[in-house]
Order: C-alpha cells, then structure tokens, then sequence
C-alpha cells in the first residue's frame, strides 16, 4: 500500500537518491532541505514516515526529531547520517527515531528500513484500533431512539471535545456515570485516565486525604505517601459523583482548587499543579440544596458550566424495548445466559410500570428474568407482582373495562378492588395529601399519582 514519506536532507543528492529508491517501491516522497522546511510540512500534513539526517544547517536532527516527536509519538522516523557512531545511534533512539542508518545508503538498507517503518506504523495502528474497540466495549452507550435520548447525544458530542466542565442531574439510576465517561471517551483526555469519586461514600474527615493526597506520617496511619484523586486525574477527567452530598467545609476546600488547580498534599507544604477537567453529578435538586443552606452557590456556579439534565425511564418509556434487547445481549455475551423472549402483553405491562430506580432496575430485571426464563418465553404471569400491578393503571384501554365495585371471581380484579379501598382509606387518614401517602405506603409519589388516577381515588392537586 502506497505510503507518505518526507526526505529530510540539506545534500540535493542524498534527496535524489532516496526519492528514486522509495518511488520504486511505490510511496510518494515529499522533500525539505531543512529542519525548519521538513517540520513545516508535517505541521500541515503528517506523512507516514520520515528519513532525517542528524547533521543539518540550522536546526539539527536531533532537535528536529524531538520536535516531531511532539506533533505525534507514532511518527517513525529513521535517521541517516555520514559520520555515525554508537554514541550518536543510542542519543537517537532514546529520543524516539525508529531507526538509524549511516551513509552511503545502499537499496537494500533504505528498502528493509522503509518497510519495517511502515510494517510498524501498521502494528500501532491496529494496536490502537484495539484498544479503542475495547474501550468503546467498556463505556457502556446510551441506548434508546426517544426524542429525550437523542438530545442528550446531542448534548454530549456538543461537550465532549471541549475542556467545558459538565454537571449532571438525574434520579439514581439513569446514567450519570454513563454519561459522564461518554464525556470522557469523546474529549481530547481520552487517552488519559477519568478517576470517579463518590463524595457520598467518603468518610468526611478522609475526604481531604482521597482527594489531595497526603504526606507519610500526616495523621494515624498515614504509613507511605499517596496521591489524591486530583493528581491522579491529571491531564484527565475527575468525575464527582453525588457532589450534593459533599459538607460545606469540603465544598469551600473544593471550590479554591477547582478555581486554582492548585494544592498541597496534607502533610505537605510543597504545590501540587493539575490540568483536570471536572465533570460532577447529583440526584439532588442544587438550587433547593442551597436555599436550605447545605450546598455553596459559587460552587454550584463554578461546576454548572454546562448542565445536562438525564431524563427518567418512565418518560421515555418507548426505549424499554430496546434496553431490553441491549441487556440481554449484554448479559448472554458477560455470563453466557440464553435469551429469552417477551410477550407483546409483557411489554405492554413493562413499559407501563414506572421504574422508580429507572435503568439501574430495568438492567437487575432483565438478568432476574433471565435466570429464571432463559430461552423460554416470557408473558404477563412470569412478572413481577408490582409489575403485573402496574398494567391495572392502563385497565380504562381494555375493552371489557375494570369495574371495582362489582363483585368477582378473577383475582386480578380483587387485587385492584382490595388496593383500591386501601388506598383510599389510606388518603383519607392523610388528609388527601399525596405526598403523605407515598411516604406511608412506600411509593414513588409519581407512580402513586397514576395508580390513583386509575383508580379514580380524587386527590389534592
């Protein structure tokens, strides 16, 4: 396969020779006669390879070869030059040449040396093309074709390749850490690592030490130094996960070196500088947070460069099919389950129910269902109680309609006719309060709005 490869050699016949060898073997050759000329053409456009010569007028190859080595660490590059030695060979390498040869250039060297560059250029790239399959494998995708889902691709290609720092809400279980690497994977930090803090389950008085990292001998212990999270995040993404549950004195510590990038290690007088983009998540409502004195504006501010809200399950209720399908192949390629296969009645029934711990739930029911359904098919019956409950909300599409004062024999109905009294009497004892009711009995307040509402149970607006 033809390949770009720039000459870099202030002797025109040195130039000449080389051009004639590799454009019989088929590659286009590009030719500078300087270290200033050679790196100007690569600014413009890598080429595949380079041939450098050590000895140049002005800047040398040496100096060429480092600044190359900036605009990319893949490019190989081959020195040459007329008066080599050992010294000179071992200095090139170690700066990153690919190889070495000496003048005069013989065909057969300058051959053998053009395809081992390019056979090893080809390596690096499937090598990279590997691990970025493996990874696109490891950072789990937004499943789903509703009109909420593809906003929030939208949202995310938009973000992503910037530095922009990003603050997710959302009720647990709908992504924000999905989302949150996705981030990651499409920024210029993906090669770097993205380092994720639960602020929730940190134990305040080591929340210090986690994130800046402490000294040997900074409090009891403290037997060996170790990095915090933020060093470790260098160059990367630190992701904070359910910053709203971070205390005020952390948040005011935060707030200094998200603004400065700059901290001490306890234990340490010494500063620590970063480059660490944030992206930061809750399931809480910041703005009430604040009003009730238990989270910084400034900080919230700080963070709250670009906002993306996650939607929940039951509002995109159109994407349960799909998840399903994506779950189960997951979980048949993670532990090699058989797939199993939803009636239309079942999925009527599944995307009906409310999903209170939205994806999370969904993905733990698939797995469930799997283990106790695999290869069989699955109907209304093979459900979940509170899932088979949930189809009763919709009982005013069924034809034969849901009477639940009349007097049955089919236990579906007796169900509902039971729960209905219950929570009506339970309203009652609440004062018509909904929210009340929900705390009583154990429900989402929303979920619990639309079983009253199906069951005609009137209810304080």
């Amino acid at each position: 396969m033809s390949a770009s490869i720039l000459i870099v050699d202030d002797e025109e016949s040195i130039r000449f020779s080389l051009k004639g060898i590799i454009e019989d073997e088929g590659h286009k050759v590009l030719e500078a006669a300087s270290g200033e000329e050679g790196l100007a053409l690569c600014e413009d456009s890598l080429p595949d390879l380079v041939f450098l010569d050590i000895w140049l007028p002005g800047l040398d190859g040496l100096t060429v070869l480092e600044r190359l080595r900036r605009l990319s660490n893949d490019l190989p590059v081959v020195m040459i030059s007329g008066h080599g030695s050992i010294e000179t060979a071992v200095t090139a390498i170690k700066k990153g040449a690919f190889d070495f040869i000496e003048k005069p250039l013989s065909l057969e060297k300058v051959v053998i040396a053009v395809n081992k560059a390019l056979e090893f250029r080809d390596l690096r790239r499937e090598n990279q093309a590997l691990r970025a399959s493996i990874s696109e494998g490891q950072v789990q995708k937004l499943t789903g074709e509703s009109s909420a889902i593809r906003t929030l691709r939208e949202q995310i290609a938009r973000v992503a390749p910037t530095d922009a720092w990003v603050l997710i809400t959302g009720e647990n279980g709908t992504g924000k850490e999905i989302v949150a690497r996705m981030i990651h994977a499409g920024s210029r930090r993906a090669e770097k690592p993205i380092i994720a803090v639960n602020c929730a389950a940190i134990p305040e008085e080591l929340i210090e030490s986690e994130l800046f990292g402490h000294e040997k001998g900074a409090f009891t212990g403290a037997d060996r130094a170790a990095e915090g999270k933020f060093e470790l995040a260098d160059k990367g993404t630190l992701f904070l996960d359910e910053i709203g549950d971070m205390s005020l004195k952390t948040q005011a510590k935060i707030l200094r070196i998200l603004q400065e990038q700059r901290f001490e290690r306890l234990g340490s007088r010494k500063t620590v500088t970063v480059d660490v983009r944030v992206v930061a998540a809750t399931n809480k409502d910041l703005m009430a947070e604040i009003k009730a004195g238990k989270f910084r504006e400034d900080l919230y501010y700080r963070l709250k460069v670009f906002p993306i809200a996650l939607p929940p399950l039951r509002d995109r209720p159109e994407d349960i099919p799909g998840l399903l399908e994506e779950f189960m192949r997951i979980l048949k390629r993670e532990h090699g389950f058989k797939s199993a296969e939803f009636s239309p009645e079942a999925l009527a029934e599944l995307t009906d129910y409310p999903w209170p711990g939205n994806v999370r739930e969904l993905k733990n029911f698939v797995e469930r269902m799997l283990i106790m359904h695999a290869g069989n098919r699955i109907g209304p019956d093979d459900l979940p109680p509170e899932m088979r409950v949930a189809a009763l909300e919709t009982a005013d599409d069924d034809p034969a309609g849901l009477d639940l004062t009349a007097t049955t024999t089919d236990l579906k109905i007796a169900r509902a006719q039971f729960e209905a009294r219950f929570l009506e009497a339970r309203l009652k004892e609440c004062g018509g309060n909904v929210t009340k009711l929900a705390e009583m009995v154990g429900m989402e307040r929303s979920s619990l709005y639309r079983k009253l509402k199906a069951y005609n149970i009137s209810v304080q607006e």
